[in-house]
């Protein structure tokens, strides 16, 4: 039974696909600062007794660091400052993160002989890049900070593939949404920030018109992903692949579904654009359907009314 450390495993994917793993058996590490991971996260999965560990700690102190990968046979890098917009306001807290503190991730897993680190990359990196949808082929274009970050980290992956013994590969995430996701945040993401204004028949924000589109893909596929990576039998060699339904939705069609499901009518309060925000991003998943065997299984409208179900119910409590 292999030992599977999370970086970043209080957030919403990490806990995720800690959720997953032990359902299945395995061991699972976490290591997690709680900066933006939820300690109820974690609380929730305490039923595996003694096959889930919790450090507490940022990835960025490599003492810390090194402790959590003894042992460890698979890392999931999901650990950063999420958000675009905080980026922009704090630049050099999400380059701390995002690029040191995955360096010393990578050095510290090839030095405790870690087989392979699974890195959480963002479609971010693509930025304003008119091509729909997107390839990885295509040069990346960068608007914040946090899209550097990122892009920063697949470079680091493909380099410690290169040079050392371990093998790494980054999934492009686009938009993941689901249940475990805060709404509470200042940076929330946009699904949850809806959700929670049409509960209490509030007028969402729309920071733009609400026509730019994104690749909603339910965190269900994210966390497949992921296993795929971790289980596959090829020699993965710093590949970068998009990780998203390769289905168009603009904000507007979310709130319209979103209203649907609440049987309510809803109005968004439209105010201007925000510096960074990408206009609209679409993946082509086929790099990671030929190296992962990668399938989409839950589409976007399945994962809303999945994702409505749950805050609705938790609304309730």
């Amino acid at each position: 039974m292999a030992l599977h450390l999370i970086t970043g495993g209080a957030g919403f994917i990490g806990s995720s696909i800690a959720e997953t793993l032990l359902a299945q058996g395995e061991r699972v590490r976490i290591l997690d600062d709680f900066s933006s991971g939820r300690r109820e996260n974690v609380e929730g999965l305490r039923a595996a007794g003694s096959r889930l560990e919790v450090v507490e700690g940022t990835i960025v102190d490599a003492e810390t660091v090194a402790g959590a990968m003894k042992g460890v046979e698979v890392v999931f890098h999901e650990a950063a400052i999420p958000s675009v917009a905080r980026s922009v306001e704090d630049p050099q807290a999400a380059v701390l993160v995002g690029v040191q503190g995955t360096t010393v991730v990578l050095d510290e897993a090839r030095r405790a002989g870690v087989k392979r680190v699974v890195f959480a990359a963002s479609s971010a990196a693509y930025g304003d890049a008119p091509a729909s949808p997107k390839v990885e082929t295509m040069a990346p274009q960068p608007l914040s900070p946090y899209a550097a970050s990122k892009l920063a980290g697949e470079q680091l992956m493909r380099v410690f593939a290169g040079l050392y013994a371990i093998e790494t590969v980054s999934l492009r995430y686009f938009n993941i949404f689901g249940p475990r996701q805060d709404p509470k945040s200042e940076y929330a993401a946009v699904v949850p920030r809806f959700i929670m204004a049409v509960l209490r028949r509030e007028r969402p924000i729309v920071f733009g018109d609400g026509e730019q589109t994104r690749d909603f893909c339910f965190v269900d596929n994210a966390v497949k992903a992921n296993l795929l990576a971790a289980s596959t039998p090829r020699k993965l060699k710093g590949e970068v692949v998009n990780v998203g339904c390769g289905q168009k939705t603009s904000l507007n069609q979310l709130l319209a579904t979103l209203g649907d499901l609440s049987r309510v009518r809803v109005d968004a309060d439209y105010r201007a654009a925000r510096p960074g925000d990408i206009r609209d991003s679409m993946a082509d998943v086929g790099a990671a359907r030929a190296l992962l065997s990668y399938e989409p299984a839950i589409d976007v409208q399945e994962g809303l009314r999945r994702t409505f179900g749950a805050f609705a119910a938790a609304a309730k409590k």
